[in-house]
């Protein structure tokens, strides 16, 4: 099925992205608002830092999270405007769905 809405960004490297379990847990804790270092991120976890960072990255070039230089650290906070795009993106999925499914309807009624 193609983009229902080709004015809006590719949403695969968001799917992609959030397609592991780990990632989704890190945007999880993010989503709270609040911007959290690395070392706050790793805790409860069993994951090194370098993990935390590279899953991060991911994170950060699908646009789910942004960065912030405080002092010598490195604070990610998520992007809302990145999972409202994949929101607008379902939604533009359903709404084929929901108009295809329509049409099934009505031909299988006007068939009777």
């Amino acid at each position: 099925m193609l983009n229902p809405d080709p004015a809006l960004p590719d949403p695969a490297p968001i799917f992609a992205a959030l397609g592991d379990r780990t990632r989704l847990a890190l945007l999880s804790k993010l989503g709270d608002g609040q911007a959290r270092s690395i070392a706050a991120l790793s805790t409860d976890t069993a994951l090194t830092r370098q993990a935390i960072t590279k899953h991060l990255h991911v994170l950060q070039d699908a646009g789910l999270v942004a960065s912030l230089r405080v002092g010598r650290e490195s604070r990610f906070a998520a992007r809302r405007e990145a999972l409202n795009e994949a929101r607008a993106y379902l939604d533009g999925v359903s709404r084929q769905w929901d108009d295809t499914l329509g049409r099934l309807k009505a031909f299988v009624e006007d068939a009777d």
